[in-house]
């Protein structure tokens, strides 16, 4: 703009040009009178336009700066350095333009595939994002060229980044480049001499098959056959994980013809770690086949792979047990031989098969129906409840009970209730704790007289284990507990435990056990708690250890949100101000910050009334934080302290929620 002189106050540019002639014109819309505006040349001196030049150059000069240092950084001896310059290739690309990025840059990254891993993993991944910088679809074909490279690269990481930038340049791709640059890439890929380009290719045919000609087609089939037969079992296993992605895009009529028998040869190939993989291509592959193929080509097959020798196929088996029974179809006589290979699994000779198998229980049993869970599992559940490995009996202690809705309630009672009870009280705190955890299904079952008898004592042997992350598990469970006994009986049986763990050595327990206060006192509301909590918090406070007093005001903390604001005032915040004098500061300082919490749950009238006297009192402490602490209270409750009267009002019906 510069060299055009100002024309009014409303004047402004429609659209400048410059050239390199002697003068350039801009039009400028400018106000002639009070009825219309009029376009009108003004001719800009050639000194502008030669400065506007200078401009542009020194921005391109500025740009061609940029690339160059970035491109000197690619070369730089610190990985470092050349990291952070790699993962800047696309600035350097658009900064080159699409025709030099193609002739120039592309070739030039090619010959990095002899870097650190940590470099190709950042080449591979902004390949990937480079369509845009090389002109879009019709020319983002140039890019698979360093992918290919790195695709055959030794490390596993590197392929599969590649693999991946491969799969989002083929998106881009029309069906002609396809066949064209794609299909050739793949075929060298496949028949590579190294091991590590077969692996990688195995992921690639999925995605282009739907778009190639019926005979490309064809070759991709066997060339994806030949892989599942490579000599290597590093490729074998490959083409096995990706047989049932490969298997989804396979008319019906190939599928049986060549892809069921791959998959039949692979569950009898050498190495386990083969085998394994055929696990869920049989779940793939069987939801593709009609009903009386799946009983044909797949149940042999299932069941061969439920028998194998290696416990590693076994255990994935176990794992997958749900879906391939899926597979095997609903036929009675099908379910029933996948029931007996399942008991097999669950009498298996290695703990981590019968584990897994145990994990799977319930979902066996709602799956197969009542009778063949009555005639067929409740048999081999008494020896998992013995069983020596503590991760099988704990797995089983998790699932148990989940059987009781699969059976009728005599079975229960005479098989699974013995065992639950066993379990109560075996001796790995983590069995005991999976059986507590599926509380709210024991109790449906057994009822609560039943649940008091046999829970509780393990309950109370849980909460004095030597490991506190024992102590504070069985925590979470104590307000689920409350609900299920009621207010007598947990009196009666829990009260005592609760309070016991704000006495606890670890910070976590009793930080825990004050938040579990508040869940109890919400439950059985707040007379309860005013009769059987606050005594117990105030002989707490009274403790001469000041971790327990510090307990005593976490607790008057949590309890203060659930107890209302009358006794709020007339047993918490007398009980916070015997605290407040405490002759440690850090139960001084906690009690501060705890009277910020009450000023939510009680009126104005009474903060201003009990609450700001004793923090002014506070103010004066002569510890450093005591007086910090109650100062930004006491701050904090004149400036917005009306904030705490709503939601008291709203706590007690006086306000609607909105407008709490």
């Amino acid at each position: 703009t510069r060299g055009v002189q100002r024309l009014g106050s409303r004047s402004k540019f429609v659209f400048g040009a410059c050239t390199g002639s002697h003068y350039s014109k801009m039009e400028v819309e400018s106000p002639i009178n009070d009825y219309g505006r009029a376009q009108m040349e003004v001719e800009l001196p050639a000194q502008t336009v030669e400065m506007q030049n200078q401009n542009g150059t020194e921005e391109r000069k500025n740009d061609e700066l940029l690339v160059a240092v970035l491109i000197e950084e690619l070369q730089n001896d610190d990985v470092t350095i050349r990291l952070n310059s790699m993962k800047k290739l696309g600035t350097i690309a658009k900064a080159l333009g699409p025709e030099r990025t193609i002739k120039e840059l592309v070739p030039y990254l090619s010959e990095f595939v002899d870097d650190e891993d940590d470099i190709l993993v950042v080449l591979a991944e902004q390949l990937g994002g480079l369509q845009s910088c090389v002109g879009g679809t019709a020319n983002a074909h140039v890019l698979l060229s360093p992918l290919e490279t790195l695709a055959g690269i030794e490390e596993a990481v590197v392929r599969d980044k590649a693999v991946q930038s491969i799969r989002e340049i083929i998106k881009v791709l029309d069906d002609k480049q396809i066949e064209e640059h794609m299909i050739p890439l793949l075929r060298r890929l496949a028949d590579g001499k190294w091991f590590t380009s077969r692996v990688s290719s195995s992921s690639l045919f999925e995605v282009v098959y739907k778009r190639v000609s019926a005979k490309t087609k064809e070759d991709l089939r066997t060339q994806f056959v030949r892989l599942c037969d490579d000599d290597t079992p590093m490729v074998r296993r490959a083409a096995c994980q990706q047989l049932g992605q490969f298997a989804s895009v396979v008319d019906y009529k190939n599928v049986m013809a060549e892809i069921v028998p791959s998959m039949a040869k692979l569950t009898k190939d050498a190495q386990d770690s083969v085998r394994l993989r055929t696990v869920e291509n049989c779940i793939t592959i069987a939801n593709l086949l009609e009903p009386a193929d799946r009983q044909a080509k797949i149940l042999p097959i299932i069941y061969a792979l439920c028998k194998d020798k290696s416990w590693r196929v076994r255990y994935m088996v176990a794992d997958k047990f749900c879906p391939l029974t899926e597979a095997a179809g609903e036929e009675k006589k099908d379910r029933l031989e996948m029931v007996n290979i399942f008991v097999q699994l669950l009498q298996d000779g290695e703990p981590e098969v019968r584990t897994a198998a145990a994990q799977k229980l319930a979902d066996v049993a709602k799956l197969v129906g009542e009778q063949l869970t009555t005639d067929k599992l409740m048999k081999p559940i008494e020896s998992l409840a013995k069983d020596d490995c503590q991760y099988t009996r704990a797995a089983l202690a998790s699932v148990v009970m989940g059987l009781a809705s699969c059976a009728p309630k005599e079975v229960v009672l005479e098989y699974l209730l013995p065992q639950f009870l066993q379990l109560l009280k075996d001796d790995d705190p983590e069995v005991r704790l999976n059986v507590i955890s599926k509380l709210e299904s024991v109790n449906n079952v057994i009822g609560v007289e039943l649940l008091s008898q046999s829970l509780l004592p393990a309950v109370d042997e849980l909460a004095k284990d030597k490991k506190w992350r024992i102590r504070l598990a069985i925590l979470k469970y104590i307000p689920l507990l409350a609900r299920k006994l009621g207010p007598e009986m947990f009196e009666k049986k829990l009260c005592g435990q609760c309070m016991k763990w704000l006495r606890d050595p670890v910070w976590k327990v009793r930080n825990a056990a004050a938040e579990n206060l508040k869940q109890i006192a919400e439950i059985f509301k707040s007379n309860w708690a005013v009769a059987n909590l606050i005594p117990e918090v105030s002989q707490l406070a009274e403790s001469k250890k000041p971790s327990h007093r510090l307990s005593a005001v976490y607790a008057i903390k949590h309890l203060c949100e659930v107890l209302g604001s009358d006794v709020n005032a007339k047993e918490l915040i007398p009980l916070a101000g015997n605290l407040s004098e405490d002759k440690v500061a850090n139960v001084r300082f906690t009690v501060a910050k705890a009277m910020e919490n009450f000023a939510l749950y009680i009126d104005r009238k009474t903060i201003e009334s009990k609450l700001m006297p004793i923090l002014s009192q506070m103010i004066s402490d002569k510890d450093r934080d005591v007086h910090y602490f109650a100062s930004v209270a006491l701050e904090n409750l004149r400036s917005g302290g009306s904030k705490g009267a709503t939601v008291s009002e709203a706590k007690n019906g006086g306000e609607s929620k909105a407008s709490t």
